[in-house]
């Protein structure tokens, strides 16, 4: 029977890290702050948007919530993110997907300052990806990793599969767990013969949003399998990997929720400290060479 690969014992060990340094950053006069913009009442939004709140609340943190009506125009977001990028007391920043169709969510989130995208979509965040240097990566693909680290797993020289290419979680995701030195296969909706590829997993990553894609023949006896999928179903919340199945021949499997979902927002709110870090780094390197 495998190892559960606990994502909410995980977070609150972060949490913990987290108060202590907002604590310190609060001790040099500094108040780490998010702050959300949110147009129309999306269900999912309004939860996701209390959700944080109530971890910022509970870490130290503070939290703005710009609730915009749904027919607010582009103009009048873009000029409020423009307002929280200027604003020093403001750290990080985030839009809650999906906004009304008239909106275009991609120009709204590239208008985020990059050392402020705390969901790490701006264009050179991307970019940053890549080439490997400082920047805010993504939350989700972020906890696929750390959920691996912090339960003992070395990835190093293990053969990492990924099943997905979204934008959002399996492309940053390559490049992330490379640095780790894992040999990456990616597999996505054209992958001929998907099996194939799946049972010859070491560590199996799945995002692709399709209920128990992954059954227990698809899977190398002794495999670590990180769900990344989140499923509505008539019977309740699942994962892309059909758990129950699984977990009888994985070695490691997280669970649905429970899992890499569980992480997610205590990543962000990581972001935000590591945001204030480089923000305040430029600062430093300005007001250096001013003096020189």
């Amino acid at each position: 029977m495998a190892k559960i690969l606990d994502g909410k014992s995980i977070a609150a060990k972060i949490k913990e890290e987290l108060k202590e340094e907002i604590f310190r950053w609060k001790e040099k006069g500094i108040s780490p702050c998010l702050a959300v913009l949110m147009a129309g009442d999306d269900p999912a939004s309004v939860y996701y948007a209390k959700a944080k709140q109530k971890v910022c609340e509970n870490l130290g943190m503070e939290y703005r919530f710009l609730h915009f009506p749904a027919s607010t125009k582009e103009e009048d977001i873009l000029k409020k993110i423009e307002e929280l990028n200027l604003d020093s007391l403001v750290h990080g920043v985030m839009v809650e997907l999906p906004l009304p169709s008239h909106l275009d969510s991609k120009k709204i989130t590239a208008a985020i300052h990059p050392e402020k995208d705390v969901d790490g979509v701006h264009p050179l965040n991307k970019g940053y990806i890549l080439s490997g240097d400082k920047g805010l990566y993504p939350a989700t693909p972020q906890s696929c990793i750390e959920i691996l680290l912090r339960s003992g797993v070395e990835i190093s020289g293990k053969h990492v599969v990924i099943v997905g290419r979204g934008e959002t979680v399996g492309k940053p995701l390559v490049f992330m767990i490379l640095r780790h030195n894992a040999t990456v296969t990616i597999c996505h909706s054209k992958t001929a013969d998907l099996s194939y590829f799946t049972r010859l997993a070491d560590i199996l990553i799945v995002a692709v949003g399709k209920p128990k894609l992954i059954k227990v023949g698809m899977v190398k006896p002794g495999a670590i399998i990180v769900d990344a999928g989140i499923n509505e179903t008539d019977q309740g919340m699942c994962g892309d990997v059909d758990f129950e199945e699984v977990k009888a021949v994985a070695e490691m499997i997280s669970p649905v929720p429970g899992g890499v979902g569980s992480l997610t927002t205590t990543l962000l709110l990581k972001n935000v400290l590591k945001g204030l870090e480089i923000q305040q780094g430029r600062i430093t390197n300005i007001y250096n060479r001013e003096v020189r």
